[in-house]
């Protein structure tokens, strides 16, 4: 094999509860979790040595999670073999939607192809919770609900959503989740009912009723960032719909039934904001061989 090509697709939450906190100082969620069709753009070619080039030249090589990840695969397994790995980032940086781990995982599974290594899930599994908290949900997109700190996933159905419009600010937050996880209260946890309630819909086939969505930083945003509360209400000044946040933002969604409508919105969204808006629909699970 001289070249292989592979999508990395972006994520939502639909919901997002912290149950509390763990004793390694990590917090305890549980998480519905959905792959959209908004994807960085990943080509693996052949190479003596391991070389990862990215678009995005603020991500630095040692701070790139797919670079991290093809690295660690290299040497656990003692490969001798290197691989040049491209990409080509479409999902904003930083902004909650998974771009970074989504990116890592896809280069474990194109190089665990490329390298003809033949190994399952549970051989890439280490490799990817040792890395972040998402890489493990990337090894199967679809939708699926997340528990522990990110590292224990169950799949579910398709969820039976049609469209959601991303809106991506262009708002820089420094150390980003650490600092939202860090602003978590105790009175901002919660029992985990609503994903449940949602789990067990999805299972159903059912609709998604708005009343279910759910992300606990929604709240701690607007008591820490008013720029995205400013940007959260022109949103809501053209679309009456539930607005949530994208993991721990600053990207905000919303759901949208019908694909005109879901243009209409975005390109309102461009013009109003002069940030990014995207259409994207659900993807399927990945199909481990």
């Amino acid at each position: 094999m001289n070249e292989l090509n592979l999508l990395a697709p972006a994520k939502i939450n639909l919901t997002l509860e912290i149950l509390g906190k763990r004793p390694d100082n990590f917090h305890d969620l549980t998480s519905i979790m959905m792959s959209v069709d908004l994807n960085d753009e990943i080509k693996i070619e052949k190479s003596s040595t391991l070389e990862v080039f990215c678009t995005n030249r603020l991500i630095a090589k040692d701070f790139n999670l797919a670079y991290l990840a093809a690295k660690r695969l290299k040497n656990q397994f003692k490969i001798s073999k290197g691989a040049k790995i491209t990409i080509s980032k479409n999902i904003p940086v930083s902004a909650g939607l998974g771009g970074g781990s989504s990116d890592a995982a896809m280069t474990l599974i194109g190089l665990n192809k490329f390298w003809g290594l033949d190994l399952n899930l549970d051989q890439l599994f280490p490799i990817a919770s040792s890395l972040g908290s998402d890489i493990t949900f990337f090894l199967h997109n679809g939708t699926a609900m997340v528990q522990g700190k990110g590292e224990l996933i169950r799949t579910l159905p398709l969820a039976n959503i049609k469209h959601a419009v991303i809106l991506s600010p262009d708002i820089s937050i420094k150390n980003k989740t650490a600092h939202m996880f860090g602003k978590v209260r105790s009175q901002d946890y919660t029992k985990g009912a609503l994903t449940r309630k949602l789990e067990a819909r999805i299972r159903r086939r059912g609709d998604i009723p708005p009343e279910l969505l759910f992300n606990v930083f929604d709240e701690i945003s607007i008591r820490i960032f008013p720029e995205l509360n400013l940007i959260r209400q022109m949103f809501s000044d053209i679309w009456s719909g539930e607005i949530h946040l994208c993991g721990a933002g600053p990207s905000l969604f919303t759901l949208v039934e019908s694909r005109e409508n879901a243009i209409a919105l975005s390109l309102l969204l461009n013009k109003k904001t002069d940030f990014k808006a995207y259409v994207v629909e659900p993807t399927k699970q990945f199909e481990w061989q």
